[in-house]
């Protein structure tokens, strides 16, 4: 029993904890909320979340008095396992990739990773194409089966500024998860990548944040992501099929950035050597590496977890992510 205990938690980064509710309602800290104050935010005002592996960090942006969106906070991420890249199948270790909607009803106050949440994956396109998984979180701790632990202390912080988000009026906020931040420079070092038309499409919604300051609208047809777009039969009910026709124009910002970066990834790839593609299992934020490399996983593990949980110790989990990382 305690075997298939440990290998669910490991597959699927949830299951019970003690005191749930003392750890969802903890407050948004003051500090942060001066910061949002400074900004013209609000507690209760919309989020969206985005996720960059190769930098391991978490970004929350927060919509202000302008309604526009700006960035709130970036959080440095502990772990996450796999490698670049989306991820395709249930037990592959690969942490996704993609556009996602998180509801307050997928927040877990009771995970096993102090807290969390689910961000929807697979998706409805994912679905569509074949991919499976469930309960991929983002969550306290520092071990990853696909999920992106954050520690305990900075899901606590996220979670609160997520949950009064929610209590807000926000129906569900959007989680955008990228391999790295798509800069032309960045595109050019990964040119040769076998995701690259994959990284291409995500690199749309990426945009219209940095260009519009908000959360692209998602669609899904022709097998791939489609962004604002306004179709004249309504949204498309298949991801796979044709797109059919659309209504709305390209935008002229957007497109004056798409061929600006397209002229400085050119450039870049000029003096930029290929990032190889072997890739080692996931990644973690270069402060906790420093950490882990001067006082040794027990003592990381310590720093990172406020809980101790019999099934699944958060210390026995990365040293096996350590082995992981040199076989």
């Amino acid at each position: 029993m305690a075997a298939l205990a440990l290998s669910t938690a490991l597959a699927g980064c949830v299951t019970s904890v003690l005191d749930p509710n003392v750890k969802a309602s903890q407050p948004i800290p003051a500090q942060l909320v001066s910061q949002m104050m400074a900004r013209q935010m609000k507690p209760s005002d919309p989020i969206l979340v985005r996720i960059f592996k190769e930098e391991s960090e978490l970004e929350i942006w927060k919509r202000t008095a302008s309604g526009r969106y700006a960035l709130l906070k970036a959080y440095p991420m502990c772990r996450w396992s796999g490698q670049l890249g989306p991820k395709k199948r249930n037990g592959d270790r690969q942490a996704p990739e993609g556009f996602y909607q998180v509801t307050a009803k997928m927040l877990n106050p009771a995970s096993q990773y102090y807290l969390s949440f689910d961000i929807g994956f697979p998706n409805k396109l994912e679905n569509a194409l074949g991919y499976t998984g469930e309960s991929l979180m983002v969550h306290g701790a520092c071990s990853s089966s696909g999920c992106y632990a954050m520690t305990d202390d900075g899901v606590s912080e996220i979670y609160a500024v997520v949950r009064e988000a929610l209590r807000g009026g926000q129906t569900s906020f959007q989680v955008q998860a990228f391999p790295f931040r798509m800069t032309p420079q960045n595109m050019a070092r990964h040119r040769d990548d076998p995701n690259m038309k994959f990284w291409k499409n995500l690199k749309e919604g990426y945009d219209i944040l940095e260009v519009k300051r908000r959360p692209p609208v998602v669609s899904a047809c022709g097998g791939h992501y489609v962004f604002d777009a306004q179709f004249a039969n309504g949204e498309p009910e298949n991801p796979l099929a044709a797109c059919p026709p659309m209504t709305n124009a390209p935008d002229p910002e957007l497109v004056a950035k798409r061929d600006a970066d397209t002229r400085a990834m050119e450039a870049a790839a000029n003096g930029t050597l290929i990032s190889a593609h072997a890739y080692s299992d996931g990644g973690m934020h270069p402060s906790f590496r420093t950490m882990l490399e001067k006082n040794g996983a027990k003592e990381l593990a310590k720093k990172t977890s406020r809980t101790r949980v019999p099934i699944s110790r958060p210390d026995a989990v990365l040293l096996a992510d350590q082995a992981d990382q040199q076989n």
